[in-house]
């Protein structure tokens, strides 16, 4: 019994960790609309994004611990995922040149259904009732906020590259928890910053987008993306993925969208609509939901 509680309390804790992330990860949108908005360019927000939280991760995880790792697994954390992850940023941003970013959110949070359908027929996770529930009221609630795509604006080159994002990330997800195996969240998100840092800084300088002359508010911007946005909510997500799965994990982060719309009121003016407020509701009774899903079903750890 006392085990049983102490698993309850992980699992709790372990959500919590997530919600946090889902809030830093939000923030993600509104700091690089202000950094944009200055005329910095966005290959240049993106490369010391990244660089500055890697500066941030290397000490928290300690320099010599991260440094110790095997090649093979600095290759496998640098290279293969933070290939992913610069990815799915890439992906994303290029299907904004087609469509809106409301479809945009649309189709890629349907990345929590292309994580289930991979762990099930892996059979490294099971999707029992209250999973599948959760999973549907999740995704109901991003149809909520976003609203579906309309015939007229969802153009297939957009459609294509924001789907194709979703399950980029449903399988990065996926093999970073492997990756991860063995390793603190803080060594394990330090490299891979790093890694997508290296990446967008050889990207800007072949295409020539890559500047230092930014203005003091631009770097205030970028040093709270890459502390706030980014370094920390990295150590708040690997915590939680380590401890709940990829698909309990996909489907908590799906409230991101709704303290999007809660940090664009605040910080851009833009109205909260009821529509956003119902659809944050379904997502947190489905958080709720995998609350209370028994421990017999945590997934075992999947091997990368």
């Amino acid at each position: 019994m006392t085990a049983t509680r102490a698993q309850a309390r992980e699992r709790a804790l372990a959500t919590l960790t997530l919600v946090g992330a889902a809030l830093g990860f939000a923030s993600i949108t509104i700091f690089t609309l202000l950094a944009t908005a200055t005329g910095a360019p966005l290959l240049t927000v993106l490369f010391f994004r990244y660089a500055l939280a890697a500066a941030i991760l290397f000490p928290v995880g300690g320099v010599a611990r991260v440094l110790r790792l095997p090649v093979r697994r600095i290759a496998a954390l640098a290279i293969v995922a933070g290939i992913g992850q610069a990815g799915v940023s890439w992906l994303s941003l290029s299907a904004l040149d087609f469509i809106p970013a409301a479809t945009l959110v649309f189709l890629f949070y349907t990345y929590p259904a292309w994580i289930a359908v991979i762990a099930a027929v892996r059979g490294t996770e099971r999707i029992d009732r209250l999973r599948a529930a959760a999973l549907a009221l999740s995704f109901f609630g991003v149809v909520l906020m976003v609203g579906m795509p309309g015939s007229a604006t969802l153009h297939p080159a957009g459609a294509g590259l924001a789907l194709a994002s979703a399950l980029l990330y449903a399988i990065y997800v996926q093999v970073v928890s492997g990756f991860q195996r063995g390793l603190t969240p803080a060594v394990t998100s330090a490299w891979i910053t790093l890694g997508v840092a290296v990446i967008f800084g050889a990207i800007g300088l072949f295409v020539g987008d890559l500047t230092l002359r930014l203005t003091a508010a631009t770097w205030m911007y970028i040093a709270a993306i890459a502390s706030l946005a980014t370094a920390f909510p990295f150590l708040l997500f690997l915590r939680g993925l380590s401890i709940l799965g990829p698909v309990r994990t996909a489907i908590v982060s799906t409230i991101e969208p709704f303290f999007v719309a809660i940090l664009a009121a605040l910080v851009l003016h833009q109205p909260i609509t009821l529509a956003a407020v119902a659809g944050g509701v379904l997502i947190a009774i489905a958080v709720l939901i995998l609350h209370r899903s028994p421990p017999a079903s945590e997934p075992a750890a999947i091997a990368p």
